[in-house]
């Protein structure tokens, strides 16, 4: 009996194997060629007196409610020109960047083959972590002054937002960001339903950054990664004995979802758990269903959450 467990599992190994590297191949035969327009650089190289012409060529980067003289104050202001020498400093040539971003591409174009290519502008925004890089259907938007490492003198956050601020994040947060048109949002407020659904955005990111390691797909450190590895039995059994499964408490999103220092148990020792370990959990329950169940990602991201735990089978054990 032993040796027949031994052989389906590595029945089931070499099975993946060859299929993601029949994906693999196929993806990277995909033709794409993105084209970068660097508006950081175009805009702290333009003198005061031009700014109509500036304005001309970037129209959607002026809004009505913002007036010229205030350009001109960031154009000019020498704080800002500091951080756009930084910028340049880590992103001068920005050749590598491309790279990745085509092969990521590569990818949504093999799962979602009606994809536009868009092109990719590059800015410095305001330094707002909700806005570090945007997918539309026809633009990426980066803003470059939020990938510059975490502990780059001018940021001034709580450690666990300065680790989303590393240059590899910058292909994992425009999956997150073409995410939001790709895998529907639960009808229901419950928080198993929340978890799924984080679990999916990151399963997103499995299918779509396959040479990424999952420390890069949710911002975790090693141990982190670690911690989660051998507590889930504990995480589990926390959320079933406390009955939050189905509890619709919106409380619980900041406590064990949404990026946090730590999550929020209510226990002494809180503050040496990872943020976002109901994240982590719903990642583990997709990828338990996609392993038990022959389905497409693109289908299971428009599927309900009660149905994709329910046929996940998920059970985490010692």
């Amino acid at each position: 009996m032993k040796k027949f467990v031994v052989f389906a599992l590595a029945s089931i190994i070499l099975t993946s194997c060859s299929k993601n590297d029949k994906i693999k191949a196929e993806a990277e035969d995909i033709p794409v060629a993105i084209e970068v327009d660097r508006y950081d650089k175009a805009f702290f190289g333009t003198k005061p007196q031009d700014l109509q012409k500036l304005k001309a060529k970037y129209p959607y980067f002026f809004p009505t409610n913002v007036s010229d003289s205030a350009m001109i104050e960031k154009m000019t202001n020498p704080l800002w020109r500091e951080l756009y020498k930084e910028v340049e400093k880590r992103y001068d040539n920005f050749d590598l960047e491309k790279e990745g971003i085509e092969d990521l591409f590569k990818y949504i174009k093999f799962y979602y083959p009606k994809t536009r290519t868009p092109k990719v502008v590059t800015l410095i925004h305001d330094m707002d972590p909700q806005y570090k890089a945007i997918y539309t259907d026809s633009l990426v938007i980066v803003s470059l002054e939020m990938y510059l490492g975490k502990n780059h003198k001018f940021y001034e956050y709580p450690e666990y937002l300065k680790k989303t601020f590393e240059p590899s994040q910058i292909l994992p947060d425009i999956v997150q960001s073409f995410s939001y048109g790709k895998v529907k949002p639960p009808m229901e407020r419950d928080f198993l339903s929340q978890m799924i659904y984080a679990g999916k955005q990151l399963y997103l990111k499995d299918i779509l950054l396959p040479e990424y390691s999952d420390e890069d797909k949710i911002c975790y450190t090693a141990d982190e990664i670690k911690w989660c590895e051998e507590h889930d039995v504990d995480v589990w059994r926390f959320f079933i004995d406390e009955k939050l499964l189905y509890s619709t408490d919106s409380k619980l999103l900041p406590k064990f979802i949404e990026p946090g220092p730590f999550s929020k148990f209510g226990l002494v020792n809180d503050n040496e758990t990872p943020g976002r370990v109901g994240a982590w959990i719903g990642w583990q329950i997709v990828r338990a269903f996609m392993d038990n169940n022959d389905i497409p990602a693109q289908q299971m991201f428009l599927m309900d959450a009660k149905e994709i735990f329910q046929k996940s089978k998920y059970k985490p054990t010692k």
